[in-house]
């Protein structure tokens, strides 16, 4: 019965002793996630250093690299066209024939204009050759009546002699007239041979071939039709077909005054092309080198090869142009910084947990984030976020935003 009684006791004070210790733990409990009623939730973000770079974004259009519309030389009804939208051609390939009939007749007059003159120049060289035996003979005949005449005075009539002078003249002038004849024949032969070159050279225009590696783009005529020659401004000729170079792209860019001095041939950009979800190394190939008056902008083309055939003419794409960059700058988010004129400000969160207001003076933005040239220290805490529900020396509960991995280059 004792011993019972003294169970019992023991019993009751364990259980005092028990439930004095719930109290205790819970109450420290609710006094530890008792928070400030002064002190309001605020997002900060540490000042850090990071690389920093200050780009411009411009958009530009893809265009092929060459883009010519390939006329017939000489007008023509097409024969057979071997070519359509799509299929990819060789420089030098044969993509039409045309039929010219009149051309094949004019070609066959000018052989045997060509013919007709070579047997004049051959006429005219054995006329020449008998005028120079003729000749030949004649002053042989003057010389020896000559001769005797001057040995033997009187022996020869003088009348003869004055004979044999006059055919041994009359004979060299009909050499002179003999090389003339000549010279005008192989004359008549260089424009023959001209003109059939220059047929012969139409004749080959029947062909129209490619002007370069490429893609046929647009085809304009079909088997039959007839096409003008593409050399007269007088008439609208149509032409045969559209071919493109698409191995290489141009991408022309609209670049603004300010960033004109950072543009340098053969800097590589990053070309991203939304519609395909890729991004393409180019390079900067060429530049205007001027400003346009209306726009303030300068033409700039960039280069990018389309290795595998990804790139469409009249795509969109994106090119970031760096203008400056900073391996190590001191950074704040730029949506921390509060701009009045050229002043600039940030509110910091101080080791009692109170908002501070810091006069800072800015230097190279980037897409988030603003570089800090004083006012701050590494490691500061900014505020973020709307800074009108904020004001100095409130009293804030500070939560660090997670840190952006995506740097700014």
């Amino acid at each position: 019965m004792e011993f019972n009684r003294k169970h019992a006791v023991v019993s009751v004070i364990v259980l005092i002793i028990f439930i004095g210790a719930l109290f205790t733990v819970f109450g420290r409990g609710a006094k530890a996630n008792q928070r400030d009623p002064q002190a309001r939730l605020a997002a900060v973000a540490p000042v850090q250093r990071k690389p920093l770079s200050n780009t411009v974004t411009l958009s530009g259009e893809f265009r092929p690299f060459q883009e010519v519309d390939v006329h017939a030389k000489v007008a023509g009804y097409i024969r057979v066209i071997r070519v359509d939208v799509g299929d990819h051609v060789r420089s030098g390939e044969v993509i039409a024939v045309l039929e010219v009939p009149e051309l094949q007749a004019e070609l066959q007059g000018t052989d045997a204009a060509v013919r007709r003159s070579k047997d004049a120049v051959r006429r005219a060289k054995s006329d020449l050759q008998r005028a120079d035996s003729v000749h030949e003979a004649a002053h042989l005949n003057y010389t020896r009546l000559k001769e005797a005449s001057t040995t033997r005075p009187g022996i020869i009539a003088q009348q003869e002699l004055d004979d044999a002078e006059a055919k041994d003249k009359e004979a060299e002038a009909q050499i002179s007239s003999g090389q003339a004849a000549l010279s005008e024949a192989e004359n008549q032969l260089d424009v023959a041979l001209a003109d059939q070159k220059q047929y012969i050279a139409l004749s080959g225009y029947t062909n129209i071939v490619a002007p370069f590696d490429g893609v046929v783009t647009k085809r304009y005529a079909d088997t039959g039709a007839l096409v003008q020659a593409g050399t007269s401004s007088s008439t609208q000729a149509m032409p045969v077909v559209r071919v493109a170079e698409t191995d290489v792209f141009r991408l022309t860019l609209p670049v603004p005054e300010s960033a004109v001095p950072q543009v340098h041939l053969g800097s590589v950009v990053q070309v991203r092309v939304q519609a395909l979800g890729r991004t393409f190394q180019g390079k900067v190939a060429r530049f205007a080198d001027s400003v346009d008056q209306d726009t303030r902008t300068m033409h700039t083309e960039v280069d990018v090869r389309n290795t595998d055939h990804g790139l469409v003419q009249g795509m969109y794409a994106e090119v970031d142009l760096t203008l400056a960059h900073k391996d190590a700058a001191l950074t704040v988010p730029v949506q921390a910084v509060s701009r009045n004129g050229a002043e600039s400000s940030v509110l910091i969160v101080d080791a009692q947990n109170r908002l501070e207001e810091r006069e800072v003076r800015l230097g190279l933005e980037g897409t988030s984030d603003v570089e800090v040239l004083s006012g701050l220290n590494e490691g500061d805490r900014v505020l973020i976020g709307s800074r009108s529900q904020f004001r100095a020396g409130d009293r804030v509960e500070p939560k660090v935003i997670a840190e952006n991995k995506e740097a700014d280059y």
